[in-house]
């Protein structure tokens, strides 16, 4: 039982040692991307401004709190939006971010499907939407000045990280333990290794101290063997 036990300990530290690494790498991976979008965001905006455009954030990133698109996407996925330059850039079947003016959403960012897409007399584009979850279409019709952006892309799931993260619990316990502990194994690994290594130079320091006898001890035999044959010979 031992044995096993014995075997059975260095395996569970290395899926742990990896499991926290995959963890670190992967906040690690979305700190790079939230960095990068903000970055190509400055750059547009900078852009834009100096153009006289007053145009919305090229790439943005929402966390979903409602049910209404599942299960295309579903509470807590963080979705990833591109602007739309063009109103005509939006066709039916896309899945839009807009700032609705349904009585329900008023004023609340909203993440529906395009059903579909008037244009008006004047030349303005309408866009009716609906969730998937949801039995009927949103009741006020969305205009391109209040659309964010297209869906590229959802990342499941993830919403819990950016939930657990905003507490200081969620911090500490997905940051700052796996941090430590990878941190602590980390240093127990080199002290091991500077153990090891001083072990194997106070053997080697041995083994060279036995040689310089041995070589002493055998140059005395040698010396005394040819003291007692000039004895001899006299």
């Amino acid at each position: 039982m031992k044995d096993k036990f014995k075997e059975l300990v260095p395996k569970v530290k290395k899926a742990v040692h990896f499991a926290l690494t995959v963890l670190m790498y992967s906040i690690c991976l979305i700190m790079i991307i939230v960095f990068s979008v903000f970055v190509i965001n400055f750059i547009d905006k900078r852009h834009n401004v100096k153009a006289g455009n007053n145009k919305k954030d090229l790439f943005s990133a929402y966390t979903i709190v409602s049910p209404s698109m599942t299960p295309t996407i579903n509470v807590l996925d963080v979705i990833v939006i591109k602007r739309a330059d063009e109103p005509t850039d939006i066709k039916k079947g896309d899945i839009i971010t807009f700032n609705s003016t349904d009585y329900r959403y008023s004023g609340v960012l909203v993440t529906h499907r395009v059903v579909d897409v008037e244009k008006t007399s004047n030349g303005k584009y309408l866009y009716t939407t609906k969730g998937d979850n949801n039995n009927t279409q949103d009741s006020s019709r969305i205009s391109f000045d209040d659309v964010y952006g297209k869906v590229l892309f959802r990342i499941p799931k993830i919403g819990y990280i950016q939930y657990y993260l905003g507490s200081i619990l969620g911090w500490v316990a997905i940051v700052v333990v796996p941090a430590l502990l990878i941190i602590g194994y980390d240093i127990y690994k080199l002290i091991k290794t500077l153990r090891s290594s001083a072990n194997d130079n106070n053997k080697t320091l041995d083994n060279r101290k036995k040689l310089t006898y041995k070589k002493i001890t055998d140059k005395k035999k040698k010396s005394g063997n040819k003291d007692s044959k000039r004895r001899f010979n006299k």
